[in-house]
């Protein structure tokens, strides 16, 4: 069988279990022509554990109007806000501290993570994860 051609590649971010056809789902995959409740209900079918979450996907458009979808680890900051126990990040980040994480919650959110980082070991993933909290006013120690 040949092989089917690419389309489109379209990256959203959508809460687990939560997908609609209303934006940003369906003013994303609408203009492609794709059926977007097949994709509503597969996304939501595959995500339904992860629920309260947001899940970012990728979701590949093929020529015939099929598709696929693969499904990301939520944003590294999503992780950390949760680790901190906080809503939202410092307005000030340079200046303004809103919270703290551990070393070992670096740790374990850098172990989550790690598929999608571009980091060939733990520890140079726990530096992308200090970094990102240290750019959210967040401190690690």
């Amino acid at each position: 069988m040949a092989k089917k051609k690419v389309a489109a590649v379209v990256k959203i971010q959508i809460e687990a279990g939560k997908a609609s056809p209303a934006p940003p789902v369906g003013t994303a995959l609408g203009p492609h022509g794709i059926a977007i409740m097949d994709f509503v209900k597969a996304y939501n079918a595959k995500t339904e554990d992860k629920a309260g979450t947001v899940v970012p996907t990728e979701i590949t458009i093929y020529e015939d109007r099929t598709f696929d979808f693969i499904l990301k680890t939520p944003p590294a900051s999503t992780l950390i806000r949760a680790a901190a126990g906080l809503e939202k990040a410092a307005n000030n980040p340079g200046s303004e501290v809103a919270g703290s994480i551990t070393p070992a919650q670096v740790k374990e959110i850098a172990e989550i993570k790690m598929p999608d980082l571009n980091a060939n070991d733990i520890e140079a993933a726990m530096l992308q994860i200090e970094g990102t909290a240290r750019s959210m006013g967040i401190e690690v120690g």
